[in-house]
């Protein structure tokens, strides 16, 4: 979703709705595209299930599994980015899919229930990561998967110093929060690397996908 800069687990919504029509770019596109991949690998997707993608942004991930699953819905805090992703929806006249104005550390879980949870680079922009682990677990049908990717814990360059964010985290630590919040069969795999530079030092920063069942 949106970084932290405000009260705990409130998403900076004023700075990504800003940004929203300059956020698809050729960089994020590919990764988006390459953890869709890494989630098709490790999760048997099909027309029957319905996918809700958290922190969506403009919904490069749920629009890249859109055509291998029955439903997907895109959710996030920003209503600048969920405009910029219906616009995508109309235009490319996807209807499987959907928008949803949702802040799980504030507002209530939605009704409705899926059968796969995903995200990117979502994580680590929620100060309260147990407490979304445990509405990922309540928004997941029986046997149903979630696929949550970001990065591997990092020296904080990635976002900056003074940035309000998780500095990514430890596979082994994460699995074992995951666990405690209800899932079980926590596995990771490298689902892309992404690569930053500035004066002339380019560094590279792993993406995890960690796949586990309810």
């Amino acid at each position: 979703m949106t970084p932290t800069g405000e009260p705990p687990g409130r998403p900076a919504v004023s700075e990504f709705d800003g940004r929203a029509g300059s956020w698809d770019d050729a960089q994020k596109v590919e990764r988006a595209r390459r953890v869709a991949e890494a989630i098709a690998r490790a999760v048997p997707l099909s027309p029957a299930m319905a996918v809700l993608e958290y922190g969506a942004g403009t919904g490069l991930l749920a629009l890249a599994l859109a055509d291998r699953v029955g439903h997907v819905t895109l959710a996030d805090s920003s209503t600048g980015m969920l405009e910029v992703a219906r616009r995508k929806i109309e235009a490319g006249r996807i209807d499987n899919a959907r928008t949803l104005l949702l802040d799980l550390s504030k507002d209530p879980l939605p009704a409705a229930r899926f059968d796969l949870v995903c995200s990117l680079l979502t994580l680590h922009h929620v100060r309260d990561t147990d407490a979304l682990l445990r509405d990922f677990v309540k928004l997941l049908r029986a046997q149903g998967v979630v696929c949550l990717a970001d990065l591997d814990r990092e020296d904080g360059s990635f976002h900056g110093e003074d940035a309000d964010v998780h500095r990514g985290f430890d596979r082994s630590d994460l699995g074992a929060r995951m666990e405690r919040a209800g899932f079980r069969g926590v596995r990771f795999e490298t689902a892309c690397v992404i690569r930053k530079g500035s004066r002339g030092v380019e560094r590279s920063y792993p993406v995890f996908l960690a796949v586990a069942s309810r």
